[in-house]
């Protein structure tokens, strides 16, 4: 899906990282939240509260998922899933425009 249609979004940017990371929230219409957001060059840890599917939308970054010992390389148009409640790791050497599902 290119664009999300009848959609609120909150204004307030998330910003993590020293601002390396900022992503919106997009609420659709169905009540679902997805956010979209955008990684400058580093290596960052995450943690989830719910499951995640992480869509690279342009870009490259390495993944390195919970239980893995090898970093995964993701182009655009790529995504990969993640458990609830764990932490993953993410390096980027140019950029990442992505956007993340929570699902059930």
């Amino acid at each position: 899906m290119s664009k999300f249609e009848n959609v609120s979004v909150i204004k307030k940017a998330n910003v993590y990282f020293d601002g390396k990371v900022s992503s919106r929230t997009v609420l659709l219409g169905s009540g679902e939240a997805k956010t979209l957001g955008f990684m400058q060059p580093g290596e960052f840890v995450f943690d989830t509260n719910q499951k995640e599917c992480m869509e690279l939308l342009a870009g490259q970054w390495d993944i390195l998922l919970p239980g893995e010992s090898e970093w995964k390389t993701f182009n655009a148009g790529e995504s990969f899933n993640v458990d609830a409640n764990v932490s993953f790791k993410v390096k980027v050497s140019d950029f990442a425009d992505y956007c993340c599902s929570y699902t059930d």
